[in-house]
């Protein structure tokens, strides 16, 4: 069939000839006035749109007008905003993006900071140290807290805080703290507390004559860990009984003994599997759960949702075999990542260590210098050593001037009466912790790592004029009184009925730093607590 005078960019299709016959006469309405154009068509094949190139490449239609795109940045993904910003939120985040975080301290006050999506806490750490001016020590970490199911997680140094908070519910109440952890790498230190003897399955390979302390020593050292066996009360999701079984922790996952503590293939029952777990701390366990003890965890998978369902219940019969249990976690889960970041933290953070943003200040820091005035004119002290012992003696030279001058004014104006008011050096302390209670001062004790030589100065509540050392020893809490006794003109206080006197606490604190005296290990680590 031959179209004359119709447009190129018509299709002409064959069927019969009454539908021939009525195709015919829609297109002689369509066709143009123009008789000059004329082309022959093949039947069943479309004809092919003529195309144009502008003058610098770019394609255009023939017949459509040449009208300039307002919006050019829509046309491509690439350049979009608007699309980036829909595809983004369904895959991961990039590498290069940009996230806030935001950080709670010890208090209600939080701190908003701006990271990347492959910061990992350890970078968040040093960089709320510094915000915060304080020490960026290795004890620093991120605590996952979870306030309506009573879970807490500390993160490990290599994991991402972005992709972490990217599996938390849009409205729960989860949010990141920033405090000390002593416990986080003190297993690598001491594997024998961590790791007791009666918890060490017997499958472990002792047929070279090891003991389980070198066992533990040697597992520990090479980022890997024993099996662990043990009583477990056990509770799943939906239930609301507890039950006492035997568990084994191998690297294979979480097992339980349907008879006794027998360990054959038979007898043992799956619960969960390590790859893909995370380990929390449970507070208030018996309140939220009816746990038997308060010594409970929990493991729930990184890609479930934090509902009391989905959590795997446990409860240990005491601190220490929860503590084992918790560390074993760890250790199988991620092995030698966590060597690694242990030894990243004995060198100081060298490795990934973000620089510090440059001061106006650094000249005149530099340029200051140590001075000694003890003579008839003064020197420039060169030597570091000695300038720190300077600067140690001057400090500890105003304190017994401060006690003295302040003892003085207390024993004149109400006699025998002491003043806690009256001696303010003890309160600028980060160990000082002022009127908390008894259950709150272990509260936070446990919160940073309960480890041995912990320790906090509080107010006593109990006795008017006192102060309380509560100090860590065996993941246990203990509290001795501080008692003021005045001799003479002067104010003193002492832990063992006036053999030993201090001026102030700061005295006694850095004594028991040094010297064990009547306590059973020596003041190591203070309880910090900063508002951000």
């Amino acid at each position: 069939m031959e179209v004359k005078g119709c447009r190129p960019d018509v299709e002409v299709f064959s069927g019969s000839p009454a539908k021939m016959m009525s195709r015919r006469n829609s297109l002689s309405v369509g066709c143009s006035s123009s008789q000059n154009l004329q082309m022959s068509t093949p039947r069943s094949l479309p004809l092919t749109i003529r195309n144009t190139y502008g003058s610098r490449g770019d394609f255009r239609a023939f017949s459509a007008p040449v009208i300039p795109n307002p919006f050019p940045e829509l046309c491509c993904p690439t350049h979009s905003p608007v699309l980036n910003a829909s595809l983004s939120s369904r895959d991961e985040p990039t590498e290069s993006s940009s996230h806030v975080l935001k950080v709670y301290g010890d208090g209600a006050h939080s701190r908003s900071v701006l990271v990347s999506s492959s910061a990992t806490a350890r970078d968040v750490c040093h960089m709320l140290a510094q915000t915060a001016h304080c020490m960026d020590e290795d004890t620093w970490a991120l605590t996952e807290h979870h306030s309506a199911l009573g879970l807490e997680r500390c993160l490990e140094d290599h994991e991402r805080v972005v992709q972490v908070q990217s599996s938390w519910p849009p409205d729960g109440d989860t949010k990141l703290i920033f405090r000390k952890n002593y416990a986080k790498y003190e297993f690598f230190k001491k594997p024998v507390l961590f790791f007791p003897e009666h918890m060490i399955s017997d499958s472990a390979d002792v047929t070279k004559g090891m003991t389980s302390s070198e066992l533990v020593q040697n597992m520990v050292k090479s980022g890997s860990c024993p099996e662990i066996q043990g009583y477990l009360h056990v509770k799943e999701g939906g239930k609301k009984s507890w039950k006492r079984l035997y568990c084994f922790l191998r690297r294979s996952g979480l097992y339980c003994s349907s008879k006794g503590q027998s360990k054959e293939p038979r007898h043992l029952q799956f619960i969960a599997d390590l790859e893909d777990l995370n380990v929390f701390t449970v507070f208030n366990g018996r309140k939220l759960y009816g746990a038997p003890s308060e010594h409970v965890f929990c493991v729930k998978g990184s890609k479930d949702r934090f509902r009391s369902q989905d959590l795997k219940l446990m409860c240990a019969d005491s601190e220490s075999s929860r503590t084992c249990w918790i560390t074993a976690f760890r250790l199988f889960k991620h092995g030698k990542k966590l060597q690694c970041n242990y030894q990243i933290a004995l060198s100081g953070y060298s490795v990934n260590k973000p620089s510090r943003p440059e001061s106006k200040f650094t000249d005149r820091d530099e340029s200051m210098v140590a001075m000694d005035f003890s003579g008839n004119s003064g020197r420039v002290i060169q030597n570091p050593h000695e300038a720190q012992s300077a600067e140690q003696e001057e400090g500890h030279n105003w304190r017994k001037r401060e006690a003295l001058r302040y003892s003085l004014q207390n024993s004149t104006s109400q006699g025998s009466r002491v003043s806690r008011e009256h001696s303010p050096v003890h309160r600028a302390q980060p160990w000082f912790h002022g009127g908390v209670s008894r259950n709150e001062a272990q509260k936070l004790l446990e919160e940073q790592g309960q480890v041995d030589g912990m320790f906090l100065i509080r107010d006593s509540q109990q006795h008017m004029q006192c102060f309380v050392l509560s100090l860590c020893h065996k993941l246990k809490t203990k509290h001795y009184l501080i008692i003021p006794l005045v001799q003479g003109l002067r104010q003193y206080y002492t832990m063992d009925d006036g053999v030993t006197l201090f001026t102030d606490l700061l005295q006694l604190v850095e004594f028991h730093q040094i010297n064990r005296g009547i306590l059973p290990v020596c003041l190591k680590h203070p309880c910090t607590c900063i508002a951000l």
